[in-house]
């Protein structure tokens, strides 16, 4: 099995070296100083599961790893639609796009049955920019519950969570995610193959849609934010409405607000990912995550007030950072 992880960061390097461990042909893309650091030293993986070290091919161009049976998608959703150059030359006919990203997917209504079938969130896919690079029918669709942060150039610390759900958009259990979830499962990875993704998509997205923007604007960890009374309410109430969008769309997410807070709160002093990169001057991925749930929201007429506020004050946040 040949797999290329496009955006070889804390997520994609230790997909890369478990795959590896495990046997299968990994080509890590990456660039600048991390990439050089995998180069000479390899993937350093530090985990409260056991530190280990894999040596897979590293690069920065793509034309010399060609087409791959499987490509990871490391990269923020927010960079999909510029990512055609990078991307074309690992194409074959029949290569899968494993696509681990928060949110909303480009292609969630992509083979979804009902009357929302085909359509095109303008969120996470603007005139349709995303699915012209990725096409919908590559998609296997993928959700992360590991927890990783680059420690250094080449060095990924593992906090917790070994789960990369994986669907197809179709709801069919197919070869080629029974063959992904294999290869994911002898690197030490746990990788249901779920027919119903969207559930776990919705219940990742209950984190998502309120720590992530609330974090950045309260410079909070994740425990610092279920301790908070103030906080930690409006966090719940972010988590209600948007339980009422997806079950507007016929999805039942089978877990409590309760639950989801709780969770997170065990999590510890986490800085999410939304932090992390306004710390470091990075797009601030909010698009997926904030505007495509109040755009579903609109289209299901479902009434979503405090997330429409959050949105309207961490999207001024984002294009600040930007500027």
């Amino acid at each position: 099995m040949k797999v290329a992880v496009l955006g070889a960061g804390a997520i994609g390097a230790y997909v890369g070296a478990a795959l590896h461990r495990a046997g299968a042909d990994v080509h890590l893309i990456a660039r600048g100083p991390h990439l050089a650091a995998m180069r000479q030293y390899g993937v350093r993986v530090r985990s409260p599961r056991g530190d280990f070290t894999a040596h897979p091919h590293a690069t920065d161009d793509p034309t010399e790893v060609g087409p791959a049976d499987y490509v990871f998608l490391g990269l923020k959703a927010n960079a999909y639609a510029a990512c055609g150059p990078l991307i074309a030359p690992l194409l074959g006919p029949a290569t899968a796009v494993v696509a681990a990203q928060n949110g909303i997917p480009w292609w969630y209504f992509h083979r979804h049955g009902g009357p929302y079938d085909g359509h095109r969130v303008e969120s996470v896919d603007p005139d349709g920019a995303v699915s012209a690079v990725l096409a919908p029918e590559r998609a296997v669709g993928c959700v992360v519950y590991a927890a990783t942060e680059l420690e250094g150039p080449g060095v990924v610390r593992h906090l917790e969570g070994t789960r990369f759900s994986i669907g197809e958009p179709d709801r069919s259990v197919s070869p080629r995610c029974v063959a992904f979830g294999e290869a994911m499962r002898a690197g030490g990875l746990r990788c249901p193959v779920e027919p119903d993704l969207r559930s776990d998509i919705w219940v990742k997205l209950l984190g998502n849609i309120s720590f992530n923007p609330i974090s950045a604007l309260a410079r909070a960890t994740m425990r610092q934010m279920c301790l908070h009374g103030g906080t930690r309410r409006v966090i719940e109430i972010m988590m209600t409405e948007t339980l009422g969008v997806a079950q507007a769309l016929g999805c039942e997410v089978g877990v409590s607000v309760e639950r989801r807070l709780a969770g997170a709160e065990r999590v510890g002093d986490h800085r999410t990912s939304t932090l992390q990169d306004l710390e470091r001057g990075k797009p601030l991925e909010l698009d997926v995550l904030l505007a495509a749930v109040v755009e579903l929201a609109e289209i299901t007429g479902v009434e979503v007030p405090t997330l429409r506020t959050v949105h309207a004050i961490s999207d001024l946040l984002a294009l600040r950072s930007a500027a």
